[in-house]
């Protein structure tokens, strides 16, 4: 089906030909006809299916009809990047219709506030916004959706991970309640349905079945212990030509040490994470796109709604939560009829996620172990049964660590040893000897009965009963004057209490009572 055949505006037409779109894909065949009469719609397909033109399309035709004066689209993304590219979609059509729109994201400098302020205040046609920094601006007081018309959320279920869903809620309260909203989603699982009863009012559904990744991807799978995966990696590169390769890794913290570790090896690597700033993040994007370095090292950002074409490899160091972000990670090579390598390490925690991937593949996937030829150890067996449960446990043991093939780490030297049943030593056989002297003369021995310690000052020997203490010069007792240096009792200038007497300080008992009988 052609874009001719939707009856839209004659100018936005004039535009769809000029960004090269020709024929529509399922999810913009059944969503344009919806979303031009008017219906709430929640609709659900795979990255990389035209889901943004599926809803700019129409609602652009929407804008070019009406000519508002006030801003009447709002769209929310998960990410700066999302919004970045959506803005750009939304200029190549607009240049037809006459629509304006603004990024609205954070992470730039104050000129960048400044000028989203001024978009938010003058009525820009459409606001692309990440929940975050729109909610900053609505707190300042200055920005009015009440005559707002579409609500569009995208990449819903990706909000929903990042927890926007509170942010999401308190934008909408300042939302018209009459008003056509769209959801738009990779995955539906149960919280986007529940989610969407809150925002959506008898929505039509459009759900497309997650394809298969393309016949051209080579699906490799390898079995790897955390410790090991980047020695693996360090193989794969030198025995595979990569042109160019996106790295996906589930932990933000982790993209900075992956980057350091392969530049160490010799290859150039950049990452994106939220600790860059929009800026960075810009030339690093435009720079990996334009083949100026050939690793980059993301998280699912990249997987999502970003446009990114001719990967040679995709690497997931680790293996996502859901079967279906799988499939949109490794979408990212072999487009257009082209070939491409993806490649997976599985380590001992992840087994039972490969089993869900497997299921959507509809087949397994051949597991190779190469650890052990490379030197470094051997890898995880591949038992999902074994090792389910284990997520974020060391080595899948218990989380104290072990040796040997299971992973964990290994006991280093000076960790306390284990008794043959495995319970730990008492203390005591574990003492120095001047604690043992110590623990000795608590339990009823003097210390002149124990051994002498070795190395240490020798025992003083014990003053002769009813002798006198040593005193200074001027009389006052050395002991005393000790034990002031060492902070003891007698931090008055006391001297010892001569054996039997009283201390002054004693209560005197009371007085017996007598007796009135």
């Amino acid at each position: 089906m052609t874009f001719h055949e939707f009856n839209l505006h004659e100018d936005l037409l004039a535009g769809v030909d000029a960004m090269n779109y020709q024929q529509a894909t399922p999810i913009q065949e059944q969503a344009i006809p919806k979303i031009i009469e008017g219906k709430d719609l929640i609709a659900c397909a795979q990255t990389g299916t035209g889901k943004t033109a599926a809803y700019l399309i129409p609602l652009l035709d929407k804008i070019s009809h009406a000519k508002h004066t006030h801003t009447s689209t709002l769209i929310l993304v998960p990410t700066r990047e999302l919004a970045t590219q959506i803005d750009e979609q939304v200029t190549g059509f607009g240049y037809f219709v006459e629509a304006s729109s603004i990024a609205i994201y954070g992470g730039g400098k104050s000129e960048g506030w400044e000028q989203q302020k001024r978009a938010l205040t003058g009525g820009a046609d459409i606001i692309i916004a990440t929940p975050g920094r729109l909610i900053a601006h609505m707190q300042m007081g200055y920005v009015k959706f009440d005559q707002l018309n579409y609500l569009v959320l995208d990449e819903a279920d990706k909000m929903m991970d990042m927890g926007f869903s509170d942010d999401i809620l308190s934008i909408v309260r300042h939302l018209p309640k009459e008003r056509q909203t769209l959801l738009f989603s990779a995955t539906m699982p149960n919280k986007i349905r529940e989610f969407s009863k809150q925002l959506l009012q008898e929505p039509d559904e459009i759900r497309l079945a997650v394809s298969k990744p393309a016949e051209g991807i080579n699906q490799q799978f390898y079995m790897a212990f955390d410790r090991q995966k980047i020695y693996l990696l360090e193989h794969l590169l030198k025995t595979q030509q990569v042109q160019s390769m996106v790295l996906f890794t589930s932990q933000k913290a982790a993209v900075s040490g992956i980057v350091r570790s392969i530049n160490k090896l010799g290859y150039v690597a950049q990452g994106i994470s939220s600790n860059c700033t929009q800026e960075e993040r810009e030339k690093i994007m435009r720079e990996f796109k334009n083949k100026q370095f050939p690793i980059l090292v993301a998280t699912d950002v990249l997987s999502r709604g970003i446009d990114i074409d001719s990967l040679s490899h995709v690497v997931n160091y680790d293996i996502p939560r859901a079967a279906e972000d799988y499939v949109h990670r490794i979408g990212r090579t072999a487009r257009a009829a082209t070939t491409g390598t993806a490649i997976t390490f599985i380590s001992d925690q992840d087994q039972d996620r490969v089993v869900k991937i497997e299921k959507l593949l509809e087949r397994e996937v051949e597991k190779q172990s190469i650890t052990e030829e490379l030197g470094v150890g051997e890898a995880p067996e591949f038992d999902p049964k074994r090792f389910s449960g284990l997520r974020g446990k060391i080595g899948g043991r218990d989380g104290r660590g072990s040796s040997g093939r299971d992973g964990g780490r290994p006991r280093r030297e000076g960790d306390r040893p284990r008794s043959e049943s495995g319970e730990r030593r008492n203390r005591s056989e574990g003492r120095t000897p001047r604690r043992a002297e110590q623990a000795t003369a608590v339990e009823g021995t003097t210390a002149s009965d124990s051994a002498p310690t070795t190395g240490g000052r020798p025992p003083r020997a014990p003053r002769p009963e009813g002798a006198a203490p040593a005193t200074n010069e001027d009389g006052t007792p050395r002991e005393g004057q000790r034990r002031r240096k060492r902070g003891g009792r007698n931090r008055g200038g006391r001297g010892p209490q001569p054996e039997g007497s009283t201390s002054e300080t004693t209560t005197a008992p009371a007085p017996a009572a007598t007796s009135t009988e």
